[in-house]
């Protein structure tokens, strides 16, 4: 134990300039976002723009209702969706784990058409209720159906009860948008995964339960490391598993419906990010959670920006380039795991 903690002494420097460097990071890649679109304006425009707003100029009112929003909305959203897959796979110890692949964001997703189809909800704090009670759900039911298995919890359970989660919701939230053109109408601007059109007031109103979703992920870094080295482990040291599982869902929830609310279900964040942190960091959840915010924000600022210049001027759906990303790395863990 002496070792371990002299080794993370020594290396917490080096750890606390990467965290220095990764926010630099996400602040150029946050102007990176906000320079491009399909509108060409000189970067120095853009920096007073930002800075010294004239609202009678039409490059100024891009930038400043635009852009800005758009970018502060991605750093936001991949964040959040960063940190909930660390969580995940951290408590379950499942290196599948994400909030996409395990149907938490298509629990979300139908929370919202549901909302939209019976009650004819269109508020947006509506809408972020709805999709938190959608992922809370999935969640409590991915998690019941994957302890039925031989073994209990394990990866393989979970992920393959959060793929039949995923297939049954998205095919109940088809159904739904098929028979109802007002209800496709309604959500369209959640489902194709997306941050362009979101404004500050959107961000002001999801922000609160990202944010607190963000706050709780961080306090319970510790304890997280000591589940994800077993659970007869951490019962050793005297931790009370089953309340800090119950904060972490909570924590979940939180970041998984909140980005659902504001972004729509975009997939692989949580799943691609925590690994490339690991390689970086270790396995202290103490570091992995707060490097995987950065990254994670960092990560879909760059995808969206991509989506914006791969088919210039129309723009693709930043689900779209996560999905390209995402998809492979998701193939090679299941053929590594497979390979074990």
């Amino acid at each position: 134990m002496q070792i371990s903690l002299s080794h993370s002494t020594v290396r917490r420097p080096a750890l606390w300039t990467g965290i220095l460097a990764g926010a630099g990071l996400l602040l150029g890649a946050m102007l990176l976002s906000i320079a491009f679109g399909a509108a060409n304006i000189a970067p120095a425009d853009v920096w007073t723009a930002v800075f010294a707003f004239d609202p009678t100029r039409t490059d100024h009112l891009i930038i400043r209702t635009l852009r800005v929003p758009r970018a502060a909305v991605a750093a936001l959203v991949g964040a959040s969706l960063a940190v909930a897959g660390a969580i995940m796979q951290g408590l379950t110890r499942n290196p599948l784990g994400d909030p996409g692949i395990l149907g938490i964001n298509t629990g979300a997703s139908l929370g919202v058409v549901a909302a939209v189809f019976f009650l004819n909800v269109a508020s947006l704090s509506f809408y972020a209720l709805f999709a938190f009670l959608g992922a809370a759900i999935t969640a409590v039911a991915v998690y019941a159906i994957g302890s039925l298995g031989r073994g209990g919890p394990t990866p393989l359970n979970l992920t393959v009860a959060g793929a039949a989660f995923t297939a049954l919701l998205s095919s109940l939230t088809t159904a739904v948008l098929i028979f109802n053109q007002r209800t496709l109408e309604e959500v369209r601007f959640w489902l194709a995964g997306s941050v362009a059109g979101r404004d500050l007031g959107l961000l002001f109103q999801v922000s609160p339960y990202l944010l607190g979703g963000l706050f709780l992920a961080f306090m319970l870094g510790r304890q997280i490391t000591t589940i994800s080295l077993g659970e007869d482990v951490a019962r050793g040291l005297g931790q009370n598993t089953a309340w800090i599982r119950t904060l972490s869902a909570v924590a979940v929830v939180l970041l998984a419906g909140g980005s659902v609310a504001v972004a729509g279900p975009i997939a692989f964040i949580g799943l691609v990010i925590p690994h490339m942190v690991r390689f970086l960091v270790g396995q202290d959840y103490r570091w992995i959670l707060p490097y995987s915010a950065i990254c994670g924000g960092v990560f879909l600022l760059l995808a969206d920006v991509a989506a914006r210049l791969v088919l210039r001027p129309t723009e693709l759906p930043v689900g779209v380039m996560t999905a390209l990303i995402g998809g492979p790395f998701f193939v090679y863990l299941v053929r590594a795991r497979v390979r074990r």
